[in-house]
Formats: structure tokens, sequence, C-alpha cells
């Protein structure tokens, strides 16, 4: 391990994070992370449950009228406090996003080359020739050829325009990169080769990720740790593998298990999937938040939040079964009978 990522000021830490879109949605309660350089953290949940908003307060980039409050610290500065002059800075230099779907994000008649350039020229001194002559570098850095600079977005595969965004996001040297659902839309060996490549360039250039995905496997094989988000919260973090293979959390559970396993027979004749969506960001329920879905609610539940504990072994869980030593992920009513006859 790099002495940078065992520095005592991490390259972010989220504190308290809360998000509050105008009409009162809380899409984002309460957050707590902590990112290293050199290492990479997930970011896991359905739809609705405030990955992509977590995201985007991270950089400022929510709506007007979006209510922020907590605290930020990338590289020990506060982004919530920064001056707008200073947030542009820190855009694209200190830290970067990679959007899902490509397509959307990249301008369909300018050449990609002219596009991976823009960054260099607003946050460097560099002439258009040299930014030009980088984003070359940067195409050849994530894979593609060089002689692609000329090319329009159209004339790329959705796997190239995905290194294409990759190459953006690195085109001024951030020490962070935000991925927020970078493969969904690739078929899984483009997806395989993405994932590969994002590990590498994290680990040679020493860069902290955040990795945003609904997909556990995904993140327990690219990730160190994992969190889990469920209606605006993390209600399960620990290392990666261990949160997949045996999740504390009946919600971190569920998600895992609604993903077949290879080579395991049971997982395609026990889906643990859930019924229903989560719950509308403007109208919580009382209580624990999953308690509406969760088939091992106790009668507290639906009256007494849940914060997260000490569930052992640098793990922690927000939910009433998991005791100070840490417990077994609780199993599903009917998964064992459905195992038992497969």
């Amino acid at each position: 391990m790099s002495t940078t990522s065992i520095s005592k000021t991490p390259l972010l830490e989220v504190r308290d994070l809360t998000v509050t879109y105008a009409g009162g949605a809380r899409a984002v309660r309460g957050v707590n992370l902590r990112v290293e350089a050199g290492r990479k953290l997930g970011i896991a949940g359905e739809s609705g449950c405030g990955k992509s908003t977590l995201a985007l307060a991270l950089l400022r980039l929510l709506p007007a009228g979006t209510k922020v409050t907590g605290e930020i610290l990338l590289n020990g500065e506060d982004v919530l406090a920064m001056k707008w002059g200073r947030v542009r800075a820190v855009r694209w230099a200190g830290a970067s996003i990679v959007f899902q779907g490509a397509m959307h994000s990249l301008n369909a008649v300018h050449r990609i080359g002219d596009q991976i350039a823009e960054p260099i020229l607003l946050h460097s001194k560099a002439t258009p020739a040299a930014a030009r002559k980088r984003a070359g570098e940067l195409l050849e850095q994530v894979g593609l050829p060089a002689a692609r600079t000329d090319a329009y977005p159209h004339e790329l595969s959705g796997g190239q325009r995905q290194r294409v965004m990759i190459a953006m996001a690195l085109a001024c040297d951030p020490g962070l990169i935000i991925a927020d659902e970078p493969t969904t839309a690739l078929d899984v060996m483009i997806q395989a080769q993405i994932l590969r490549l994002i590990e590498q360039l994290v680990s040679e250039q020493d860069l902290g990720l955040i990795m945003i995905s609904h997909d556990l496997a995904v993140l327990s094989d690219t990730c160190d740790r994992l969190a889990v988000m469920y209606a605006g919260r993390v209600v399960e973090e620990g290392p990666a593998s261990e949160v997949y293979e045996s999740a504390h959390h009946p919600y971190s559970r569920a998600l895992s298990g609604a993903f077949p396993r290879i080579g395991d027979p049971s997982s395609r004749f026990a889906p643990q999937g859930l019924p229903g969506d989560p719950p509308d960001p403007s109208a919580l329920p009382a209580g624990c938040t999953f308690h509406p879905r969760c088939t091992l609610a106790l009668e507290s539940c639906a009256t007494q939040d849940q914060e997260l504990r000490d569930a052992g072994r640098g793990r922690r869980a927000a939910c009433v079964l998991v005791g100070p030593e840490g417990a077994a992920a609780p199993v599903l009513p009917g998964a064992e009978e459905a195992r038992s006859t497969s």
C-alpha cells in the first residue's frame, strides 16, 4: 500500500451528508463515506435509493433549489464551502465523473478529440495543439488509437464511447474518479474490459474511485469496500467481497440474491428478489424505512429507526438483527426450502 493510501487525511471524506430536493424529497440522509487514494469504494442499491444524487452532490452538480448540508472534504477542503470559482477549478482537476450512457454525455456534432481537449484547455495553459496531442495520448491510455481523435461519437461502438468518457475523466489528472453506472448499457464482454481498464488505471495512477451500480457482483469483483444504500441512507458497509457473500442487512442479502451465481444451481431455483420498490423520498415510512418490504421485520421496526452499528471485522449494518459481534446474514424465508428441493 502506498504512503498516500495510509495518510491521515483521506482523499475524500463525506460527513453527515443530507440532500433535499425542492419539494421536500429527502434523497440522501446522513451519509458518511471515506475514500483513500488508490482505493475503490462501491455504492450499490436499487434505482431511487440516492446513489446518483450522492455522486452529483460531491461536485455540487445538483439543480438550483436543492438543499445540501453536511461536509464533503476533498483533500481536506470542504466542497460545500467553496466559492464557485474554486468549485469550477476542482471539477475535472480534483475530481471527475464518468456518467452512464456515453452517447448522452458526448456532443454528437464535435469530434471526440476536441471534446477531450476542452477541459485541458479550460484547466491548464496548454496550447490547442498540445491539448490535442494530450487527447491522443489519453485515447491510447484507454486502449484506443490516437487517430480516433478525428472520429465523431456515432462512429464508435458503445464500449469505445465509454473509453472516451474515461479518457475525458482523466484529462486533467484528477485524484478522484466517480463512475456512475459506467457499464450499464454494455454487453458482458465489453463490461469486463471496461472494469479491468478502470481497475488498472486506479492502481497505476493511485487514484481514488467511487463506483456506483445496482450490481453487487460487479462491485464485489472491482472494489475494496462496498456501501449499500436504501432510501437515501447507507444500510450496510464493509469489505466488498464479504458484504456480497454474507450480507448482514436483509436488504443487502436480497440485493445480492437477485443475481444468480455461476456454478450455483440453487441460486437459479431460489431467486431472492424483493417485491415492490424503494419508498418515495418525499413520503418515507416511519421507523426503519426498509420494514414495509422486509420479511424479517420485528414489531419495533415500524417505529424505531436504525443507525449503522458495528457488525465486526470492519463492517457496519443498520439492522436490529445485527449484534455487536456481527451476525450471519439472515436467510430470507423460503430460500432454504427452495434450495433443499433443487
